[in-house]
């Protein structure tokens, strides 16, 4: 959404059969929409890991943003702000936070490429890894992260918007090496045995 005002209408709109827990503006003004108890119809169809209804077990937050323009630091600080609180609240690990591009990339494409999960990374509030790991097909490493299965260009262009988001063209040996560094990370949070993260 271009603006704040046409994100709030189509959010409240019944018609439109879409809603979110907050909304971010540019300006960093938040709103809440829908109680963090209830469920939301943010998602739609997806999956992550071994959840297939993600609107059920999730809490939705959109930013109002085009997907091709930077994220104003007022927005990313009640971003961070935001998530801080939640995580805490609900006892939300890193390693779960995720984009609608990651649960449905045959569908949705934001946050898209130019959002800093890098930053949320430093904060502990999402998983992006630094590093490569070996040369092994990318797609068991796009399973063991937790993307469902998709065409594959279009689960390629979702792990780049979040881990490579510099990188076109066809699948390379970039991604392959990201992708089996990233899936060592998400294994071992998920498995309690991650190193332990200076702050």
């Amino acid at each position: 959404m271009r603006d704040s005002a046409a994100a709030l209408a189509r959010l409240c709109d019944p018609a439109a059969e879409v809603s979110a827990h907050y909304v971010i503006s540019p300006s960093g003004r938040l709103w809440q929409l829908v109680r963090d108890e209830d469920r939301a119809w943010h998602a739609g169809a997806g999956a992550w890991c071994a959840i297939s209804d993600i609107n059920s077990h999730s809490i939705g937050i959109e930013l109002v943003n085009t997907g091709d323009q930077p994220f104003p630091k007022p927005q990313m600080a009640c971003l961070q702000a935001l998530m801080s609180s939640l995580m805490a609240r609900w006892r939300i690990a890193p390693q779960d936070v995720i984009a609608h591009s990651d649960m449905a990339p045959e569908r949705k494409e934001d946050p898209g490429p130019r959002f800093d999960w890098r930053l949320l990374d430093r904060l502990s509030l999402a998983l992006c890894p630094d590093g490569m790991g070996a040369d092994v097909p990318l797609s068991a490493s796009l399973d063991a992260i937790g993307y469902p299965q998709a065409e594959a260009e279009k689960r390629l262009q979702a792990f780049r918007f979040r881990f490579l988001p510099l990188s076109q063209g066809p699948e390379n040996a970039a991604d392959r090496r990201r992708a089996d560094a990233v899936a060592a990370a998400f294994r071992a949070a998920r498995t309690g045995t991650a190193g332990r993260r200076d702050s």
